[in-house]
């Protein structure tokens, strides 16, 4: 493990964005840069950090490890659904299929839990019952498992904007997404999900909820972003849920959880002016990502040597020539 010295010391030669000049296409979401090429998109993973659909800071290697391990799991799914991923070109950079995507992110959950305005968790603390058109029975505890995984889609806000609940119903009333492509969404995610927690389960993890974003491209269904990530999903440690859980005590977390709990504890839950983030919090946080990275593939995380902004440039205009 990368020492916690080491960690503290890269805060200030994080990656933040990359420029290129010759390229003069370039977008941002909230972690991730991107530039398109033809029918091709260059995505370069940052290490930005949101929470509430806010850019809160950077953590050190966070990039690496998203984009890492996202081409990990699309290699152990594309059985299940075609994805866009063409090449890895550089630790943080990713040469993936440009494809139009749909305006809704496919949240599978099964337990109750998070602190967001778009969890299950807050919706139902706050007295709640029938949340994204599903009625929950009265008595559940947080951290609870379901008695079946269930689907609870928001909308895909704009950079800056919150993410919103959205039903099946209302996803088909707005059409949002057409019918039949809605129901192999929601096929695949299940399906996706499934497959995240048998991997997930021999390496001692519980992937308790995750996030899934699709697009059309050539008329089929293909994902795209990233998947099993700690930015789009929770893990807990396995061997010690239950104990803990009786005990009303958190799982232990190898996710963006615990720097979302940073901040609420602060008082913070995307409105105002978040606190700035302590470097205890950036260390921690970096570690659990890279923990995660190392508990997943089987492999010792190797950070690639900051700066990286000059490497990352020479990656994409290698591969570009």
């Amino acid at each position: 493990m990368i020492s916690t010295k080491t960690l503290a010391n890269l805060r200030s030669k994080v990656l933040r964005t990359v420029d290129i000049p010759k390229l003069k296409s370039k977008k941002q979401g909230k972690v991730r840069d991107f530039y398109r090429i033809n029918d091709k998109r260059i995505l370069i993973t940052t290490d930005r950090i949101s929470a509430f659909d806010r850019v809160l800071g950077f953590i050190p290697y966070k990039g690496q490890v998203l984009n890492q391990l996202s081409e990990f799991w699309f290699d152990k799914t594309r059985d299940i659904v075609d994805n866009h991923l063409i090449e890895v070109i550089h630790s943080n950079v990713s040469v993936v299929k440009e494809a139009k995507s749909y305006p809704v992110e496919m949240v599978v959950r099964g337990y109750i839990t998070g602190v967001t305005s778009t969890s299950i968790w807050r919706a139902y603390e706050l007295g709640e019952r029938v949340i994204y058109g599903i009625t929950f029975p009265e008595g559940l505890k947080k951290n609870q498992q379901l008695l079946t995984p269930i689907i609870t889609p928001t909308t895909k806000a704009e950079h800056g904007k919150h993410d919103e609940r959205v039903s099946h119903d209302e996803i088909l009333k707005r059409k949002l997404v057409p019918a039949k492509v809605f129901k192999k969404m929601e096929e695949v995610s299940l399906a996706l999900y499934k497959r995240g927690n048998e991997i997930c389960k021999k390496r001692g993890l519980i992937l308790v909820d995750t996030k899934y974003e699709f697009a059309d491209y050539k008329g089929k269904l293909m994902l795209i972003d990233e998947i099993h990530t700690p930015d789009s999903s929770r893990f807990w440690r396995a061997d010690s849920y239950k104990e803990r859980y009786k005990k009303g005590q958190e799982p232990e977390n190898f996710d963006k959880e615990f720097f979302r709990m940073w901040y609420t504890k602060q008082g913070y839950r995307g409105d105002g002016t978040p606190p700035k983030m302590s470097v205890d919090l950036q260390v921690k946080t970096a570690q659990r990502y890279i923990k995660i990275y190392e508990m997943i593939t089987g492999k010792r995380f190797k950070g690639e040597k900051y700066p990286l902004e000059n490497k990352i440039k020479r990656a994409v205009l290698n591969y570009l020539k």
